[in-house]
This record gives C-alpha cells, sequence and structure tokens, in this order.
C-alpha cells in the first residue's frame, strides 16, 4: 500500500478477501492489525478506503474467536472516528439496528454495545435520541448479563454526547435499575459507572437518587455483595468528595467509619478477634482485602480533603499510622507514593507525620523506599519550612531521627541489586544542603559519596555520587573542609592508581564546571585535568580531549593567559608524541573545535593592564625620541647603500625575502619566548600529524624541530611586554609558524645566502 496502493488494491486486497474466510486466528489478527495500520498511514483516501476495507472488517466482526473479533472491533473504532457521517449511517449505524436484536448471536450483540458508545459522539444529540438510544435501552435489558453489563459500561461516552438533559431522563433511570441486577457483574458496572457520571448530576439526582443508592452499596458490600468491595474502596474518595455538599453531619460521620474499616480490613487479630478466624480466610479473600487497604491508601489524599486537614490529627492520624505500618508491601508503597501529597495538604501541620516519615525511609522494602524518594526533596522542604519549629537550630530537632534514616536507607540501597535505586537516592540526596547543617553533611554524608565515587562498580551510581558530592562542596563555607575535600579528588581520582578512578575524575570536574564559577575551576582544578594528557591509558586521554573544549571556555584573557599557553602547550605535546591512532584522530577533531571557539575577555583587568601600560610608555617616550635623534643620521646612510646595491626587479625580490626572513626570525623568537627554559630545547620528531589549526602549524614544521616535552608541569614564564608570548587564541599559534611552509624549506639555502650579503652591506653602509 505504501509503494503500489492502486496495484494493491486491484491485486492483492481480493485474494486477502478470499483467503481470511479460512484463514486462521494469526492471520486474522495480521490483517486486522494490517488494516488499522493502512488507515493509520493514510496511504489512500478515507472514502477509498472505506470503500475497500470496510466491508471486509464489518464481515470478521462476529468471529467465532473472541480475540480475534475485539481485534477488528478495535479497528472499526478507529475508523469510525475517521469516516464521514453519511457513511456511518449506511454502513455501520443502519445494520447495527438488526445486529444488535435478541434474536443475533451473544457476540453480535456484544459488539453492537461497543460500537453504540462510539457512535454517540458522531451524531447531533435528536438523532441519538431517536435511532441510538431504543437500542441502548433494548441492549440494558438484554437477557445475558454479560449484555448488561457491556451496555452498562457504554453508558458514560453515551451520556457525554447526549448531554446533562438526556442524561437525567434516559441514562440514569437504567443505571438505577442495573444497579438492582441480580448480576454482580452488572451492578459493579453500575455503580462505577454512578461514580463516573457523578458531575453531570444535580443536587437533587445526588440527594434522592444517587446517595441511597450508594448507601445500598455500602450496606451490601461487607455482606452480601463482597465483589463490589475493592471498586468501592478505590471510588470512595470521589464518591464522599463528589457528595460532599449533600451529607448531613451523621451521614458524614457514617462514610468516615465506613472508610476506616476498610483500611483494617483483613487485620481483625490485631482487634481482639481470633487467629483462627484469618486462617480460615481463602488466599482470593486475603488478596481482595489487600487490595481494598491499597485502595484506601491511594484515597488517602481524599479523605483528608474530606475531613480537613485541621482535623486530621483528631480523625485520620491512627488510620494514617496503621497503613504506613500495615504488613502488606503494597500498601505501604502506595502510602510512600501519597506521601508528599498528604504532606502539601497538611501545610503547617506536616510535624504530625515526621515520624511516618521516618519509618517509610527506614522501610525493609526497597520498593517503598523508591516510591518515597521521588518527592523526598520536596517533603523534607516542607517539613522544615511547614512545621511548628522554625528557624536554622531547631530544623534537626524537629526531626531527630532523620540523619539516621537517611544514612541508613542509602546502605540498603548500596547493598541490593537495584542499583537504579541507589542512583535515584543519591541524586535526590543533593537536596540536603536545604535541609540540614554543613557540618551535618560534611560528617555523615560528603565522605560517604567519596567513597561511593572510588569503590562502587556502577557507572550511574557513580556519577550520581559525584555530582552529588559537588553540590555538597558548592555549599560548604568552611575553607578548611573545602581545601581538604579538593585535594582528595585531585589525589585519589586524578591522580588515583586505577584508569576509572582517573575517568571518574574527569567526570567530577564536568559537574565542577557546571556548579562553581569559572575562576574556582581555574584555580583548583585545570592544571590538574591537563596532567591527564601524560595518562598511560588511552581510554582517560580520549575523554580528556573531549572535555577540552568545556576547560577553554573557563579561561578569561588576560586573567588566565599563562593557563591558555599551557592548554596550547598541552595540544602540542598530545599532536606530536601521540601514538593510538584513536587519540590522534580525536585530538585533531577537537583542535578544530578549539579552533573555532572565541575566549571570554576579562573587562577589568584589560583596563587595568592598559593604565600600567600607558604609564610605562609615558617614562619611555623621552629615552625613544632622543634615541631615534642620534640614530637619524646612520639611518639615511643605510637607506642610500641598500638602495646603491639594490635595483630593478632585484631589489623587490630582495625586500620580499628580507621580510620573510624576519618572520621566521619573529616566529622563532615567539616560540622559545612563550616556553620555560626547560622546556626550550628542540628535539627531532617524525611528521606524523597533519591538520588545520594546530595541526597545520605543526606539520609545516615537517621534519624539522619539534617541541618536546619532558615535564609534567606546563609551566611557562612571562617576558617583557613587547615580547610577551601570549596564546590569546589558537589561531595565534597558527599564524606564528605558517611561515614554516615547503616553499620555505626548499629556498631555505637561498634565503640563507642573501641574508649573508644583505647583512655585510648593511655593516659596509654603517661604518
Amino acid at each position: 500500500m505504501r509503494q503500489n496502493p492502486a496495484e494493491t488494491l486491484r491485486r492483492v486486497l481480493p485474494k486477502i478477501r478470499e483467503v481470511l474466510h479460512v484463514a486462521g486466528v494469526e492471520m486474522q489478527l495480521t490483517a486486522a492489525v494490517s488494516f488499522l495500520t493502512v488507515l493509520q498511514d493514510e496511504s489512500v483516501s478515507i472514502h477509498t478506503y472505506s470503500h475497500s476495507f470496510l466491508h471486509i472488517i464489518l464481515q470478521n466482526l462476529e468471529h467465532r474467536d473472541a480475540g480475534v473479533s475485539n481485534a477488528w472491533l478495535e479497528t472499526l473504532l478507529a475508523v469510525i472516528e475517521a469516516l464521514p457521517k453519511e457513511t456511518i449511517r449506511h454502513e455501520i449505524l443502519n445494520p447495527l439496528v438488526s445486529k444488535a436484536q435478541i434474536s443475533q448471536t451473544l457476540q453480535s450483540r456484544l459488539v453492537s454495545c461497543k460500537i453504540m458508545g462510539k457512535l454517540a459522539n458522531k451524531f447531533e444529540s435528536h438523532i441519538v435520541k431517536r435511532e441510538i438510544l431504543p437500542l441502548v435501552k433494548s441492549l440494558c435489558q438484554d437477557v445475558e448479563y454479560e449484555v448488561r453489563t457491556c451496555m452498562c459500561r457504554q453508558l458514560e461516552p453515551i451520556a457525554q454526547g447526549i448531554g446533562t438533559e438526556l442524561t437525567k431522563t434516559v441514562v440514569l433511570p437504567e443505571l438505577v435499575e442495573l444497579a438492582r441486577d441480580e448480576g454482580s457483574s452488572v451492578r459493579l458496572a453500575a455503580f462505577e459507572t454512578l461514580v463516573n457520571l457523578l458531575d453531570m448530576f444535580d443536587s437533587d439526582d445526588r440527594r434522592q437518587t444517587v446517595l441511597p443508592l450508594v448507601k445500598s452499596f455500602c450496606e451490601k458490600s461487607f455482606k452480601a455483595d463482597e465483589s463490589i468491595l475493592v471498586s468501592l474502596s478505590f471510588h470512595l474518595g470521589k464518591l464522599c468528595n463528589g457528595l460532599y455538599g449533600i451529607f448531613t453531619p451523621e451521614q458524614h460521620l457514617r462514610f468516615l467509619e465506613f472508610y476506616k474499616k476498610l483500611c483494617t480490613l483483613g487485620l481483625q487479630q490485631e482487634n481482639g478477634h481470633n487467629d483462627n478466624q484469618l486462617q480460615l480466610q481463602t488466599l482470593e479473600q486475603e488478596k481482595k482485602y489487600i487490595s481494598v487497604r491499597k485502595n484506601c491508601a491511594y484515597n488517602f489524599p481524599a479523605m483528608i480533603v474530606f475531613v480537613d486537614p485541621k482535623n486530621f490529627h483528631l480523625e485520620l492520624y491512627s488510620i494514617f499510622f496503621c497503613l504506613c505500618h500495615d504488613p502488606e508491601v503494597p500498601v505501604r508503597y502506595t502510602m510512600a507514593i501519597s506521601f508528599y501529597e498528604v504532606a502539601k495538604l497538611l501545610n503547617s501541620g506536616v510535624y504530625t507525620i515526621q515520624k511516618e516519615l521516618v519509618t517509610l525511609l527506614q522501610d525493609e522494602s526497597l520498593e517503598v523506599l523508591d516510591a518515597l524518594v521521588g518527592h523526598l526533596p520536596e517533603i523534607l522542604e516542607l517539613m522544615i519550612n511547614g512545621g511548628e519549629n522554625s528557624g536554622s537550630e531547631s530544623k534537626l530537632l524537629s526531626i531527630p531521627d532523620l540523619i539516621p534514616a537517611l544514612t541508613t536507607a542509602e546502605q540498603r540501597a548500596a547493598t541490593s541489586l537495584k542499583w537504579r535505586t541507589h542512583e535515584k537516592l543519591l541524586q535526590k540526596y543533593a537536596c540536603l544542603p536545604q535541609i540540614i547543617s554543613s557540618d551535618q553533611i560534611y560528617y555523615r554524608f560528603l565522605h560517604r559519596m567519596l567513597t561511593i565515587i572510588l569503590t562502587n562498580n556502577v557507572l550511574p551510581v557513580q556519577k550520581a555520587a559525584a555530582r552529588t558530592l559537588c553540590v555538597y562542596l558548592r555549599y560548604n563555607r568552611k575553607q578548611e573542609q573545602r581545601h581538604e575535600v579538593i585535594q582528595k579528588l585531585i589525589e585519589q581520582l586524578g591522580q588515583g592508581k586505577s584508569y576509572w578512578n582517573r575517568l571518574r575524575f574527569l567526570d567530577t570536574c564536568e559537574f565542577i564546571m557546571e556548579l562553581f564559577s569559572k575562576s574556582f575551576f581555574c584555580k583548583y582544578f585545570f592544571l590538574p585535568v591537563l596532567e591527564l594528557t601524560h595518562d598511560p591509558v588511552a581510554n582517560v586521554r580520549i575523554k580528556l580531549c573531549y572535555l577540552l573544549p568545556k576547560v577553554k571556555s573557563t579561561l578569561k584573557i588576560p586573567t588566565d593567559k599563562h593557563l591558555l599557553q599551557q592548554l596550547e602547550l598541552c595540544i602540542r605535546k598530545l599532536l606530536c608524541q601521540e601514538k593510538d591512532k584513536d587519540v590522534l584522530t580525536i585530538v585533531k577533531r577537537t583542535v578544530l573545535e578549539l579552533d573555532r571557539m572565541d575566549i571570554s575577555l576579562d573587562a577589568e583587568q584589560l583596563e587595568k593592564e592598559k593604565q600600567q601600560n600607558e604609564g610605562r610608555s609615558a617614562n619611555v617616550n623621552d629615552k625613544i625620541f632622543e634615541k631615534k635623534r642620534r640614530d637619524n643620521k646612520t639611518s639615511s646612510v643605510l637607506v642610500k647603500s641598500m638602495t646603491l646595491s639594490s635595483s630593478g626587479s632585484s631589489s623587490g625580490t630582495s625586500t620580499g625575502k628580507e621580510d620573510k626572513k624576519s618572520k621566521l626570525v619573529r616566529s622563532q623568537s615567539f616560540s622559545t619566548q612563550a616556553l620555560h627554559p626547560k622546556y626550550s630545547n628542540i628535539d627531532k620528531c617524525s611528521n606524523k600529524s597533519s591538520a588545520t589549526g594546530y595541526t597545520s602549524s605543526l606539520s609545516g614544521m615537517g621534519k624539522g624541530c619539534m617541541l618536546s616535552f619532558s615535564d609534567d608541569s606546563f609551566r611557562t614564564r612571562s617576558t617583557g611586554n613587547s615580547g610577551n608570548a601570549t596564546f590569546s587564541s589558537s589561531s595565534s599559534l597558527i599564524a606564528s609558524h605558517n611561515s614554516f611552509n615547503s616553499t620555505d624549506q626548499k629556498n631555505n639555502g637561498n634565503k640563507e645566502s642573501q641574508s649573508r650579503k644583505m647583512s655585510i652591506k648593511n655593516r659596509k653602509s654603517n661604518s
């Protein structure tokens, strides 16, 4: 259909239609999915689709296999959304009248119920009332309880399609009758539909019709109709708040007591009942009771709204305690998920649930811990700021067992196999500087993070610990503690024996660049990072190369010009000495990226240097003027001598060669002055790097001299103002060596002889 729809429809689709009559389940399911995909792809127009595919879909709706029938039904319901009204009316609605009759098969009537739920939103209300609602009433009174249940569940979309008035006059009476049906599944469907349509009923309908039905459900749920108990517990919060305005105080109290009873359902032995009573319960009953208590935990925030947060401690705290200490994990898990909502609702009364927070943090199940940790920063912030106590000194006093609970939770997560929970926990612990004191973090958490980085074997966990450690360091204001941590990071990670630790050092440096100022990184971590260019492991050098653009972005000129020099010396070393092909490839790629980068300027420092330079210039100007005046005669004689010694085109050539000679001398001077004396020795090395930027400057040297870097510390000395060799950008390094091209090397002998001749003539002229 995607490649050739016309031929597919003409030649392939008829064959499929023939085969589907005798096809097995697998082929039927595949065909249903394929037809749906063709619709979604819009391979053909909707008119062509309905003409070619709709009849095949309708023919297979009543397949004897329920799975196949449902697959074709899903395809049809998707097609109905796209079909025009006239096509739906003639091809689907009209045949539906006969398909919904009691004389048709059970499968046919079930399909008709689901189709009518979809059609109610496609037509105007008067058409629905005239042509669809009579069929709905008929199916609600079907002899088979499966049909009544299915039709009852479709009353919700039908009510939304026909509006409030018709819902009140047509749908509500049907729901009332179905709520008293002999089939438990029908009663359950009626109850759930009634709750979902609660907003469509006015206060009179709620008081006179809905409330009596709900009371009847609640009374029968413990006695004759336990099938509705799970659903009732799930919808109870919505039901209580939906009917809140019509409750009398007595009814309000009755529904609250009903909720409390559900919260302890299945735990009768704790209320003085015999243990034998629990043993007699079947496994199915136990599962049902666990589901009920889990639903009660889910509805707990809604019940706080129902009783008013001000009455929480009096009315619901005991239930909250029971649910947080429930023997079943699913119940405690649900309480952990809803804990944040409870804390928000309690607001200033949040201090009343501090003990339960500690309890859930120490829960033996990691699932419960994982559910609680999702909103742990927000919960702790509410605990600190929303409680009765205020001020930094009373923060820890308000939750005395918080820190032991947090450390215990982390240790349990660390010893488990669920590393994702451990990673999530470490990420959320980054909020602690806002919650507890800096000293508590330093002694109880910060060193633990460093230990995790050094010893844990899971990379995401190590990275989470590294970032959280950087956050702790960011908020630590004690210089001694800061310096100690920085020193440990450099020594144990950056200079660690394991290459894995050195890789984590680079990760940590990346977090530091994200969280700290540029000057902080340059002061403490810039040089230790560059030292990893000597690392014996290629992976470390590769990771360093990927990090270098970020490292360079931390520099400011002219404040960090010495660090920029060392960065460029580091790049030269990698280009010159790197033997690993993979590393060298990444180095060249990094060089190109560095060439395109701009370095931020420190305006304040530039202004200071400008003023200093102007002061020096004022003192030196007089001396320079006097020297120029004395040398004036000598200069004029030199010019005359050079004019006599050069004539015609040779004069231009000689001048050009002199310029190249002077450029060569300046370039050599630039290179040597930029280096520390111990780096100024020159070694021979092969011309094995060729790229633009840094690489072009080095490849231009050919078989000539290459700088040798024998020391791990990239130190430089600064020269005078006039001879300052500052690598202000990558391009300056390139420009300083572009004069060493292949043409210069070929003509090197001629240049030297010309230079000697010129110097001899100059001496004669001077004499």
